[in-house]
C-alpha cells in the first residue's frame, strides 16, 4: 500500500477519490435560469441536510436526497458517465483491465436487504483512500464510525449521535498494563478501526493502537507497535481465540502481524512476512489466518506460529480485504484488480468463485453470521450482496453515489449499514434484511 509519508499529498488527488459534487454535471447545478441568485438557491437546495425514509423512497425520493429533477442530467446518464470516468487505483498497471477481459459478473436479481433510512447527520470520512473498514455495527441499531479525528456512535432508534473518542487532542490510558504507553498519544491520525465483542480498537498512521472497552469509561490501553518509518496500521481483526478469549490482530505496513490478548492487553505473537500486510482475518475456530497485502498472492498461515500453509494464487494486484465464512471451510479475499475471490481450504489450488465489481477495487468484505450472504464493497458507488446458497451466482446490487468508508452487517444480520463519504452527500445508509413472511418485519 502507499507509504505513510505520502498519504496526505495523494488522498484528494487520486482518481479513485472523486466526489459526487466534483464532477461536471452538464452545466452544473443551475436550473437553467443563469442568474447568480438562482445558482445560489439551487446550491442551497443541494446541500440542505435532509434524511430519507423508506416511505419517502417508495414515493420516488432519491435515497440519498439528490434532487435529480433540479440537475441538468438524469441519474441514469450520470451513472453511465461515472462508470466511464471513474479511475480505479492500481499498484500493478492494467490489473483491472485484465480482469475485465477474463471475468464476467454474476447475475443480478437478488433482493435480500431493502432500504430503510439514510441520515445525513452522520458524516463518515476517510483518511487513507485504500483503507475502508471505518464503519462497524454492534447491533441492528448501533453503529460506530469515523468522522475526521473522532470515533462516533449512532443510534438508529433514538437518532442520537455521540462522540466516543476524539483523537484531535491528547488520548491516554486510564488503566495500567505492561507495555502500555501511559503518556498516550497526541493528534493521532486514525487509519482504521474495529468494534466487536464490546471492544473498540483504533489504529494509526504511526503504528499506534488505542483500545477502549465500551462498557468502561476512558481508554484501557495504548501502544505503538513499531518505530519503523513505514508503520501504518492497515487493519484490525477482533475475534475469539481457540480458548474463547477475546484477541485482536493488527496488520501493519512494516510487514508485521501482531496478536494481542484483551484480558491483559499483552502481545502474544508477532509474525513477519515478505511484504506489507494490508489485512488479516482469523478462521472461526481460531486455527488459521488469511494474510493479504502488497503482493498478488495471499497466504493461509497457522495462527499458532505464523507458518505458511499455502499460497493463494489468482489475483492480479494487491489485496486489502479478507473474510471467513462461518463454516470455517471457505473464505474470501478482495483485491485492487476489481475482484473478490472465494477459496476452499480443502483445495487451495485455485479459487472456487471470482466475483467481479463494477468500477473499482474490493476494499471491504463481510460474511453474514448465518453464512448465507457475502457483502462486497467497492471503493465507491456499489455494494454487492452475494447469495452463498447458490454458489455466489446471484447477487443484489446496491447502487449509490459517493466513496464508501465502510460497510457492516449487524451481528444478527438484520441490518446493513453503509458509510458514504462525500463533500455534500456524506451519510449513513441503513438497509434491513427482508423476510419470507412480512409479519416478521414488525419484530425487527
Amino acid at each position: 500500500m502507499m507509504n505513510a509519508g505520502d498519504e496526505f499529498d495523494y488522498l484528494l488527488d487520486e482518481g479513485e477519490m472523486g466526489n459526487f459534487m466534483d464532477y461536471d454535471m452538464d452545466g452544473g447545478f443551475s436550473d437553467g435560469g443563469g442568474g447568480g441568485s438562482d445558482s445560489e438557491d439551487d446550491y442551497a437546495l443541494l446541500t440542505r441536510v435532509t434524511d430519507t425514509s423508506a416511505a419517502q423512497a417508495r414515493r420516488g425520493r432519491d435515497i440519498q436526497g439528490i434532487p435529480w429533477n433540479r440537475l441538468h442530467i438524469t441519474r441514469q446518464n450520470y451513472r453511465k458517465t461515472r462508470l466511464e470516468q471513474y479511475k480505479n487505483y492500481e499498484n500493478i498497471a492494467s490489473s483491472g483491465e485484465l480482469v475485465d477481459k477474463k471475468c464476467k459478473q454474476m447475475n443480478k436479481g437478488g433482493n435480500y436487504y431493502e432500504f430503510l433510512y439514510n441520515t445525513r447527520l452522520v458524516k463518515p470520512t476517510i483518511l487513507h483512500f485504500q483503507l475502508r473498514n471505518l464503519v462497524w455495527a454492534t447491533s441492528k441499531h448501533d453503529v460506530y464510525f469515523m468522522t475526521n479525528a473522532s470515533v462516533n456512535h449512532w443510534s438508529s432508534t433514538s437518532r442520537a449521535l455521540t462522540e466516543v473518542l476524539n483523537f484531535s487532542g491528547h488520548v491516554a490510558p486510564d488503566e495500567r498494563h505492561n507495555g502500555s504507553l501511559l503518556e498516550g498519544f497526541t493528534r493521532t491520525q486514525i487509519s482504521t478501526i474495529s468494534v466487536k465483542h464490546n471492544l473498540l480498537v483504533a489504529g494509526g498512521f504511526q503504528g499506534e493502537l488505542t483500545c477502549k472497552l465500551l462498557e468502561r469509561h476512558g481508554v484501557s490501553f495504548c501502544t505503538r507497535t513499531t518505530l519503523d518509518d513505514n508503520a501504518i496500521t492497515n487493519a484490525i481483526d477482533i475475534y475469539k481465540n481457540m480458548s474463547g478469549g477475546i484477541h485482536f490482530m493488527a496488520s501493519n505496513n512494516d510487514c508485521g502481524v501482531r496478536e494481542f490478548d484483551v484480558e491483559r492487553f499483552q502481545l502474544i505473537n508477532h509474525f513477519c512476512f515478505p511484504w506489507p500486510v494490508n489485512h488479516t482475518s482469523v478462521s472461526p475456530d481460531g486455527k488459521l489466518v488469511t494474510v493479504v497485502g502488497d503482493h498478488c498472492d495471499g497466504l493461509l498461515v497457522d495462527s499458532r506460529d505464523g507458518k505458511v500453509l499455502s499460497s493463494l494464487v489468482g489475483h492480479f494486484d494487491y489485496s486489502f480485504a479478507s473474510a471467513w465464512h462461518p463454516d470455517g471451510l471457505t473464505f474470501a479475499t478482495g483485491n485492487q484488480d476489481k475482484t473478490c475471490r472465494v477459496w476452499d481450504v480443502r483445495n487451495l489450488s485455485s479459487s472456487i468463485a471470482v466475483l467481479k465489481g463494477n468500477l473499482g477495487a474490493v476494499r471491504s468484505l463481510h460474511y453474514s453470521s448465518d453464512g448465507q450472504f457475502l457483502t462486497v464493497a467497492e471503493p465507491a458507488d456499489f455494494v454487492h450482496i452475494y447469495n452463498t446458497k447458490v454458489d455466489y451466482k446471484k447477487r443484489q446490487e446496491i447502487d449509490l453515489f459517493g466513496e464508501i468508508s465502510g460497510v457492516s452487517l449487524s451481528p444478527d444480520d438484520e441490518s446493513l449499514f453503509i458509510g458514504v463519504w462525500d463533500r455534500v452527500y456524506a451519510s449513513l445508509l441503513q438497509y434491513n434484511r427482508k423476510h419470507a413472511y412480512s409479519y416478521l418485519d414488525s419484530y425487527v
